[in-house]
């Protein structure tokens, strides 16, 4: 999905990605007082149902109206349309993506935990409705995959170790919809990369306290961040994230190279600036 990453940023140091700490970083700082974000929205939206304008407007005019402001990442305002069209076309399930989509990004700009649960949350709800609605489209399932994987970072760890089995299940079946969406295919690899950094002990003690984890290689993710690379070449964070995959095995050189490609690429995308700078934390760190 346009415009932002799949999971929440990471520290660098190889070791330190593991799938049961804290360590993720936040992403962009919002103008907006995120205490005050969605109080905002719900007085902006009721505004704009109440307004002889927006009341006047289809949802297919409201949406084109919205996906103005997607496109300048500009999700507080997007939504101020989306929401609106949702009330006139509530079973209308690319816009339920959209949705589900703009509450994530407001998630990563907001700061307090509180307000990214409930923002993540409702982003989960919404993807949840898309794919009730229509489970053979690789569009909802690739919503559920992304809004549960960012939800991952500031979960207990019974709770993320259930998540991720359902991000499995929703991105496998992107993957056998379309073979061809990259998403897909570099979430399947930050999954992989996820349980591959689980040490020994650590996933001895999970499965002890959650049940059996599942099998995952460094070897897999590699395949994964190749396969989207093949598929989208203009997509940075694929490069960086293999890069980081190398990293994580040792293999300097090859983890220079992917990520200086990713650098050297046109940032083009919401969360582009803070994964290059993930990838140049990386650099730092190898031999």
């Amino acid at each position: 999905m346009k415009g932002e990453n799949l999971a929440a940023p990471r520290n660098p140091p190889r070791g330190a990605f593991k799938i049961c700490n804290e360590r993720r970083g936040e992403r962009f700082l919002s103008a907006m007082k995120p205490a005050l974000l969605l109080n905002s929205l719900s007085a902006a939206v009721a505004l704009a149902l109440a307004s002889t304008g927006t009341g006047a407007e289809s949802a297919s005019e409201l949406i084109q109206k919205g996906d103005v402001f997607y496109a300048k990442l500009h999700a507080a305002d997007a939504l101020k349309f989306y929401l609106p069209a949702e009330k006139l076309d509530p079973n209308n399930v690319r816009l339920l993506v959209r949705i589900a989509r703009e509450y994530r990004h407001l998630m990563s700009d907001a700061t307090e935990v509180t307000e990214k649960l409930q923002l993540g949350n409702t982003a989960v709800d919404y993807a949840q409705r898309a794919v009730a609605l229509a489970p053979n489209d690789p569009e909802t399932q690739l919503a559920v995959a992304i809004s549960y994987g960012k939800m991952l970072p500031i979960e207990g760890t019974k709770q993320r170790i259930t998540n991720s089995r359902l991000i499995k299940i929703a991105v496998d079946k992107v993957i056998a919809l379309d073979p061809t969406n990259d998403l897909a295919w570099h979430i399947l690899g930050r999954w992989y990369l996820a349980l591959a950094e689980v040490g020994t002990v650590k996933r001895a003690l999970a499965q002890l306290a959650y049940g059996k984890l599942p099998a995952a290689k460094y070897e897999d993710a590699v395949r994964c961040f190749e396969k989207a690379i093949a598929l989208k070449p203009d997509r940075l964070m694929h490069y960086i994230e293999l890069g980081l995959t190398y990293s994580q095995m040792g293999r300097d050189e090859d983890a220079r190279k992917f990520i200086t490609d990713g650098l050297a690429m046109a940032e083009t995308e919401k969360d582009d600036p803070e994964t290059k700078n993930l990838g140049r934390q990386i650099l730092k760190k190898l031999r």
